[in-house]
């Protein structure tokens, strides 16, 4: 299999080794499962392009992160918040001096997860004639959208009218039948659930959940 092409079952693979027995989000892993969610965004043409390219710009600036003199505190988004945090390094109010934290770069990321999670559970579960366009914006406006400006989501659930059929999207996953696409995403949802939930859990333990 072409390396950019995607397949439900190397993202679910990915997101399982996401938290260790501590449920520590181990980045590496976090960051390995966007890149392949981003080839599914992409997979489907230009609707999902406003989303990926943010979420291609956020990966960069993680793996620089992650790769930079201080990369031993970018391990886990535990051991980042800490880091961050205790130093001083995350803009709380307004962006200023740390732009590009870690923790509001991953903030991004995270609620993008979210809206990826709806969606998917929406494509697990709904019936086969059902309107994907009216399942994303159902999950855009309970996640993204309470983010975004007027002018984006209005221009947003306009693109989402040119969504595929909900065959199409299980055919894009890459893992047999839809029958077996809607399996598998029965297999990978729950983990993607418990890697958004505890760091949920994390940044509002911070207060970090509505950094600038």
């Amino acid at each position: 299999m072409d390396d950019l092409e995607f397949n439900l079952k190397v993202v679910l693979v990915s997101f399982k080794q996401c938290l260790n027995e501590k449920e520590e989000v181990l980045l590496d892993h976090y960051l390995a499962s966007w890149r392949g969610l981003v080839r599914f965004l992409n997979s489907l043409g230009a609707v999902f392009s406003f989303i990926s390219k943010d979420v291609v710009a956020k990966l960069q600036i993680m793996e620089q992160l992650c790769s930079g003199a201080q990369r031993e505190h970018y391990s886990s988004l535990q051991s980042m918040v800490a880091y961050e945090v205790g130093n001083q390094l995350v803009d709380l109010e307004r962006r200023s001096r740390h732009p590009d934290s870690g923790c509001r770069t991953v903030l991004r990321l995270h609620r993008a997860l979210r809206w990826l999670q709806l969606f998917l559970e929406g494509i697990r579960t709904s019936p086969e004639d059902a309107r994907t366009a009216a399942l994303c914006t159902d999950s855009y406006n309970a996640s993204l959208a309470a983010y975004h400006p007027w002018i984006i989501r209005r221009a947003v659930t306009v693109a989402f009218c040119a969504l595929p059929t909900r065959k199409a999207f299980l055919e894009a996953m890459n893992v047999g039948s839809p029958e077996q696409a809607v399996e598998m995403l029965g297999e990978a949802l729950p983990f993607i659930e418990r890697v958004y939930g505890v760091s949920q859990n994390l940044y509002a333990e911070h207060a970090l959940l509505d950094l600038p």
